[in-house]
């Protein structure tokens, strides 16, 4: 049976290096003044779930959809993680990066998920996870996390400082700079050894 979530699922920003360090000018302008000290989280609601293979709807008002490749903890009992499976956070391409618009991230269908949960005993430390986007066949990203702000164990008691993650949740690691886009007609294959593939199609949204 393909790998579903039975909690809530939660996506993290800022969580690459790269990426911190282009934004860091703006991170320092009003409102703000300063980077963000916790992570910042986002939910990805049940509506945007998409399984493997599933074709993905896109409204004919958005020409192209940016590809957030990641892999996502799955919570156990006592905080610990059960294991680990691929997402794809599909999201508009916009400018915020403090709090994200939900009507630019939680479309229907906007998150791909892998069909295999890696158990936790058997994915190695998260920190040499990598992955790879194909979009119709051709690499458009590899992600690598070791470059990750904070590791695997460090975002989990972080966020744990604040909030409650229970069984069933899962909480991304986070997407890196380079996000490659996708329009309608195009197939993303995400895969990460040990993970095998996570497929999707993006299709034009019925009438």
């Amino acid at each position: 049976m393909s790998f579903m979530p039975s909690g809530t699922v939660y996506g993290t920003l800022l969580n690459f290096r790269v990426e911190v360090e282009a934004l860091a000018p703006q991170m320092n302008q009003p409102p703000y003044k300063a980077p963000p000290q916790a992570p910042v989280l986002y939910v990805k609601p049940a509506n945007t779930w998409s399984a493997s293979g599933a074709s993905i709807p896109v409204p004919a008002r958005v020409p192209e959809v940016e590809v957030g490749a990641s892999i996502a903890m799955v919570m156990a009992e006592a905080g610990a993680v059960a294991g680990y499976v691929l997402v794809n956070d599909l999201s508009i391409p916009h400018a915020s990066f403090f709090r994200p618009p939900v009507k630019f991230k939680c479309l229907d269908g906007f998150l791909g998920i892998g069909e295999r949960l890696v158990p936790a005993s058997e994915a190695g430390n998260p920190s040499g996870f990598t992955l790879e986007v194909r979009i119709n066949g051709e690499l458009k990203q590899t992600v690598n996390f070791s470059h990750l702000v904070r590791d695997a164990a460090r975002l989990l008691a972080d966020v744990g400082a604040f909030m409650t993650l229970r069984p069933g949740d899962v909480l991304m690691l986070g997407c890196d700079a380079g996000r490659p886009l996708a329009k309608v007609g195009d197939r993303m294959d995400i895969t990460a050894p040990g993970f095998g593939l996570l497929s999707n199609t993006l299709v034009a949204e019925a009438s």
